[in-house]
């Protein structure tokens, strides 16, 4: 597997929008998630796959990336030692140019101590959740740091070598924060990141936020407005040298997420810790989704799948038609049927869509219209 993601549950809150499987701890139990970790990738491999250790499928591994929750939560001893482990594993070295290691934190874990322990430890790319620079809105969201911490964080990066930094906002928040979206866009610009990620509000079951808006304390998400802010932010970072080359993702030249990319290319990656998915091409497979339990069960050497899915020849195709279109490569006019698609050559003539180098590729425009571009070409009326 040349990609590989680990799921570090732990956080110290629960922001107001998070659905994600966390376990939020005052003392994150470290060393017990690595042996946990490492336990789990010793039933995984190498015995049931018939391959030797390091040894998988010929390919060396690409990426690693540790997303969460919050890994940055992990003291720089146990990530260095859980990076050490696998790297091992695995027969990888980290470069710069090579493999690419990325660690999602939170600004107020990032000190100039823990900065130089990633990058010894092999991290060579850090995403940020910074969300927004408006501090009522951080608080909004029960983020634990305040807006000067963004700022602070990716210059203690640089320092410790660490250059390249994405940073994380989130938009389209209720009217009634009046939040300044372009101002956001300027300061985030200004720190000059090599790569943002802009996530659109969404309401989530059995979140703080989904509470509130029941109960009327604050409005759902507005489409008009999302839609507004979405493309001003195209605008905005296109002027500061910056390319959308997936849905919710732009980057300088040179700096796209390699790990990330894999997704929407459909190759294969491995997922380790709760929750994790991994996916064959074939077979997606999920564990377990509470670290407690996931825990107990590596202890007790039981599976930590907790099901999976085996995609038909169908599914497959829907699903690299909609993951190619999110992307700026977009869908080869030969995959689709000749001639083109009479929803594909409206959306054409509406300016939601281009034809590039014999490839159907989205306008921002076209983005925020995606399921329903999917939907037109895999109806009757549309592509076979």
């Amino acid at each position: 597997m040349p990609h590989l993601y680990l799921h570090v549950p732990f956080c110290q809150r629960r922001c107001s929008y998070c659905d994600f499987s966390i376990a939020v701890r005052k003392h994150i139990p470290a060393q017990e998630y690595v042996d946990a970790v490492l336990g789990e990738l010793a039933a995984v491999c190498p015995a049931d796959l018939g391959r030797e250790p390091g040894d998988f499928g010929g390919e060396s591994l690409d990426t690693l990336y540790l997303g969460g929750g919050t890994p940055s939560l992990l003291p720089p001893d146990a990530i260095s030692a859980l990076l050490t482990s696998l790297l091992d594993v695995f027969r990888a070295t980290p470069s710069r140019d090579v493999f690419e290691v990325t660690l999602e934190a939170n600004p107020e874990d990032v000190t100039p101590d823990s900065a130089r322990a990633w990058r010894r430890a092999g991290i060579n790319r850090v995403s940020l959740g910074a969300q927004s620079f408006d501090n009522r809105v951080l608080q909004w969201m029960h983020r634990s740091h305040d807006a000067t911490r963004i700022g602070d964080a990716v210059r203690t990066l640089r320092a410790a070598g660490v250059d390249n930094i994405s940073l994380d906002l989130i938009f389209a928040l209720p009217t009634e924060l009046e939040r300044d979206w372009a101002r956001d866009l300027d300061l985030a610009c200004a720190l000059l990141p090599a790569h943002l990620s802009l996530y659109g509000l969404t309401v989530e079951e059995r979140t703080p936020l989904a509470r509130w808006i029941s109960r009327g304390a604050t409005s759902a998400p507005n489409d008009e407005r999302y839609a507004d802010e979405y493309l001003r932010a195209h605008t905005r970072l296109a002027s500061s040298g910056y390319h959308f080359y997936e849905v919710s993702n732009a980057c300088r030249d040179g700096f796209r997420s390699r790990h990330n990319s894999a997704y929407w290319s459909g190759r294969a990656y491995l997922g380790l810790g709760p929750a994790a998915h991994s996916f064959d091409g074939r077979v997606r497979r999920w564990n377990l989704r509470a670290w407690e339990a996931y825990r107990r069960a590596v202890a007790a050497r039981r599976p930590v799948v907790e099901a999976e899915e085996v995609l038909s020849e169908e599914q497959r195709e829907l699903e690299s038609l909609y993951l190619a279109l999110r992307t700026d490569a977009g869908m080869p006019l030969a995959a689709l049927c000749r001639p083109l698609p009479p929803a594909a050559a409206r959306w054409v003539e509406r300016g939601w869509a281009e034809i590039r180098d014999q490839r159907l590729v989205c306008t921002p425009e076209g983005w925020l219209r995606l399921d329903a571009l999917v939907s037109d070409l895999t109806n009757p009326g549309g592509a076979v």
